[in-house]
């Protein structure tokens, strides 16, 4: 029940991105929930490869590297997803770092409310 809480969130946080980024755009609710799936599945798949292959660089840009593989990813994911777009690189970047920020303050505010009343 709490993943599919989480995904939920995750797709509102990209509906939400989509609003204040304008090179990004989102068809719909339906088109959130499959990019939010398949993003955290690039997240979960691919990112760490990335990650691990541009260490060195990462280490010389004192991690704000990361950022730009996120941005990537996410502009990857709307290159392939119909009704989710991403129109450059930077808006990427941009969305990913917005995406983020979305996503921990919804989950830290709903999720774990939500875990300590079940206790």
């Amino acid at each position: 029940m709490n993943l599919l809480l989480v995904w939920l969130l995750n797709a509102l946080a990209l509906l939400a991105v989509a609003y204040f980024v304008p090179g990004i755009q989102v068809a719909g609710f339906a088109a959130a929930l499959v990019a939010a799936l398949v993003i955290g599945l690039m997240n979960m798949l691919v990112r760490p490869v990335l990650v691990l292959l541009t260490l060195p660089i990462t280490v010389l840009t004192l991690g704000l590297f990361i950022l730009v593989i996120n941005g990537v990813l996410f502009y990857v994911v709307g290159y392939w997803l119909e009704g989710f777009e991403v129109k450059s690189i930077m808006a990427g970047i941009f969305g990913a770092l917005l995406y983020s920020i979305f996503t921990w303050a919804l989950s830290s505010l709903l999720v774990n409310n939500k875990t300590n009343e079940m206790n």
